[in-house]
């Protein structure tokens, strides 16, 4: 039987938070190039963001050190209001590595809990199979197709589940074409560059 790993960082959560990106957990230590989310540099979460924002696919990169800028990423979440974390609090990695098809979810994250304290969120987002399929389950949301958005309710709060493409280079999609994904999200958010004041 394979060890429990547990989640080796906090949730990232800006009281402004209109947006919660989930994904399922993050990838063996061993591939992190900065300690925060999305840390693998061949990852490209990061290059999508800075093309969506700043128009420019390296805003994030450290280029010389082959890592991420995570001071200003950090300071761009908080201005953005986007919070970060996964679906699970604990995994079995069955294979070792950090692909959903061999996660095994030991502890589901309290995902309501977190919406409930965010009281100006109106979306989440996944960015895989796994999580989105967790969260469905936890949510009571119709998994919506990848690139799509489908609603649920949380009290008396209408909020909105969006699904968009891996930003995994093992995932098959141009880089423009997942940059066009998010960029639609964000649109229908109102969370352009211009609303980040």
């Amino acid at each position: 039987m394979k060890d429990v790993e547990k989640h080796p960082l906090k949730p990232f959560l800006p009281k402004n938070a209109k947006l919660l990106m989930l994904g399922s957990f993050p990838p063996p230590q061993k591939r992190w190039c900065m300690h925060f989310y999305y840390p693998n540099f061949i990852n490209d979460m990061w290059r999508i963001l800075g093309k969506v924002f700043f128009d420019d696919r390296d805003y994030f990169v450290l280029k010389e050190k082959k890592s991420f800028d995570k001071e200003k990423i950090i300071d761009f979440l908080n201005t953005a209001g986007i919070g970060i974390y996964d679906t699970a609090i604990e995994v079995r990695r069955l294979k070792g590595n950090a692909s959903d098809a061999f996660l095994e979810v030991v502890k589901p994250t309290d995902v309501k809990g977190m919406l409930t304290k965010l009281s100006q969120c109106k979306a989440v987002v996944t960015t895989g199979t796994l999580a989105t399929k967790t969260l469905c389950e936890m949510l009571g949301a119709e998994e919506p197709d990848v690139g799509g958005r489908s609603p649920f309710r949380l009290g008396n709060r209408e909020l909105f589940l969006y699904r968009t493409p891996s930003s995994s280079r093992a995932y098959p999609l141009a880089f423009e074409k997942k940059v066009e994904a998010y960029r639609k999200m964000f649109s229908e958010l109102g969370m352009g560059l211009s609303n980040m004041n």
